[in-house]
């Protein structure tokens, strides 16, 4: 049997952890589709070292464990997690990377005049993100205006945001490897041959992302003022489309590309549009938006995800893939 005390103890009396550790705590309001009972232990860590504990201490008392960001491409359980979620919530902040400062084993890069690194730690917003790079003349990332989620997140899953991939801002990333006990950090150029739509070398693995660096633009003169200008357009975009009436997960599904037509295309000629399970419905506005309109619980979720593979399957003969993750 788990020996939470013990490591809440533990983790709560060591000097040298910052952050927070409760136990019993709600996850439902930690997520954005607002589903969820409570975890046995929530650990916020806010630097890296506080990481390194927690998750070394995980490893030694072999508890069950899950690492969140923004739970923005999550569901949380109906019932209590019996185990602890480890939070990249408190890890976050952006700032200017100097590019002297890049790892020696780095092969050199060819910067131009107006390429700018920025840092972000995982648990930074997305939100947050996109106004530093207003505030700082930086442009790239516009089109990632009004996604929800943290940048750790987003690098997880390779956000894509009208047309535009994540991975194609990144430079480099740092991550930590908990398959070794020691949870060694180590640091990556990015190599586009690891990632590709929706996939991301962090998945189906034990890495933790940490850092992320981003490759991006200063603007001068009158060409600035179109960075906050763009990003506006494109939070317009999303609350046009429904994006924030009722809380979700964004996409529930991956689109196939090799079949050519979205998921929630394809969703919406089998008619499934506004088809509703408990409290939760397959949006009205949108084919591939499942949304909480009445104290939805994961089951229903869960029950809609199946009921549109299943119509899917029989009217187009291939499977939906999951976007979000069911915990």
């Amino acid at each position: 049997m788990e020996d939470f005390s013990s490591f809440v103890e533990y983790i709560k009396n060591h000097d040298n952890f910052k952050g927070t550790i409760t136990e019993n705590e709600p996850l439902a309001q930690k997520s954005t589709f607002k589903i969820g009972a409570n975890a046995r232990v929530f650990v916020a860590p806010t630097d890296y070292y506080s990481f390194q504990l927690t998750l070394r201490r995980i490893l030694a008392q072999k508890l069950p464990f899950f690492i969140v960001g923004g739970a923005s491409n999550l569901v949380f359980p109906d019932e209590d997690f019996k185990g602890v979620i480890l939070s990249s919530r408190n890890f976050s902040d952006a700032m200017i990377f100097p590019k002297g400062d890049l790892p020696e084993d780095f092969e050199p890069y060819d910067f131009q005049k107006d390429d700018v690194l920025v840092t972000c730690f995982s648990g930074t917003p997305m939100a947050q993100l996109v106004d530093f790079c207003i505030k700082n003349d930086l442009s790239g990332a516009e089109e990632f205006a009004g996604l929800p989620g943290t940048v750790g997140g987003a690098a997880f899953m390779n956000a894509r945001c009208f047309e535009k991939s994540i991975s194609d801002l990144i430079f480099y990333y740092t991550w930590m490897d908990y398959s070794d006990p020691d949870i060694p950090l180590h640091h990556d150029r990015i190599n586009l041959q690891d990632w590709d739509y929706k996939k991301s070398p962090f998945q189906n693995n034990k890495r933790f992302v940490t850092t992320v660096t981003f490759l991006l633009k200063r603007l001068h003169g009158d060409a600035k003022m179109q960075i906050a200008k763009r990003s506006r357009r494109y939070t317009l975009e999303r609350l046009e489309k429904g994006h924030f009436k009722y809380p979700s997960a964004g996409s529930v599904f991956k689109n196939n590309h090799d079949f050519g037509a979205p998921s929630g295309k394809l969703i919406d000629e089998c008619g499934l549009k506004g088809s509703q399970i408990g409290g939760a419905q397959i949006a009205p506005f949108h084919g591939n938006f499942i949304i909480n309109v009445e104290n939805a619980r994961a089951a229903d979720v869960k029950a809609l995800v199946e009921l549109a593979q299943e119509k899917v399957k029989e009217k187009f003969g291939f499977q939906l893939e999951t976007e979000i993750i069911f915990l």
